[in-house]
C-alpha cells in the first residue's frame, strides 16, 4: 500500500516536488502506462486542492482520447486544436486558463468548471498525453501550478 499525504501548508513549489517524488516512486517498478496514468490520477488528486477534475488524455492516431481520472464523466474523444486539451496537445504547450468561459471553442465537459490548466506530457520532443485539471473556482491556477505541472510531465513521461 502507499500512502503519500502533503503538508498544507507546503508553498506550492515544495508541493509539486513532493508530488513529483510521490509520483516516480508509485510508478517506479510498473510498465504499464494506463496503470501509472491512473495511480496518477489519484495522486494529483490528494496533492492538487479545489480540483473538480484530474487525469489524462492519451494522443492516439492525431487525436485525444480519454484516459484515467478523477471527476465526472468526460469528452471521450477530443480533435486536436479543440478546446483548452486540443490546443495544449496542438501548440505543445502548457494552456492555463482562468476564466473556461473566455476560452474561445471550450469543450464543457462538466458545467462546474470555471477554470483549467492542462499540460502536455512529452517524450522525444512529441506529445504523448496531456494532464488536464479543472477547478471549479476561477483563477485557481497560477504559474506556480503551470511550473509544477510541467515538472511532472517532464518526470513521467517515459511511464505513461
Amino acid at each position: 500500500m502507499f500512502e503519500f499525504t502533503p503538508d498544507d501548508d507546503l508553498p506550492k513549489p515544495e508541493r509539486y516536488r513532493q508530488l513529483c517524488d510521490a509520483a516516480l516512486a508509485l510508478t517506479d517498478s510498473e510498465s504499464d502506462a494506463v496503470a501509472n496514468m491512473a495511480n496518477l490520477a489519484a495522486l494529483i488528486w490528494s496533492f492538487v486542492p479545489d480540483l473538480n477534475w484530474a487525469g489524462f488524455y492519451r494522443l492516439v492516431e492525431n487525436e485525444l482520447v480519454l484516459g484515467p481520472f478523477i471527476g465526472k464523466p468526460a469528452c471521450i474523444r477530443i480533435p486536436l486544436g479543440q478546446g483548452v486539451c486540443g490546443t495544449a496537445a496542438e501548440e505543445a504547450r502548457s494552456q492555463l486558463v482562468p476564466d473556461v468561459h473566455a476560452f474561445p471553442g471550450h469543450i464543457a465537459c462538466d458545467a462546474a468548471s470555471a477554470s483549467e490548466l492542462v499540460v502536455p506530457v512529452l517524450r522525444e520532443g512529441k506529445v504523448v498525453a496531456v494532464i488536464d485539471c479543472d477547478s471549479p473556482t476561477k483563477n485557481r491556477f497560477d504559474e506556480d501550478d503551470r511550473a509544477g505541472f510541467e515538472r511532472l510531465a517532464a518526470a513521467i513521461a517515459a511511464r505513461i
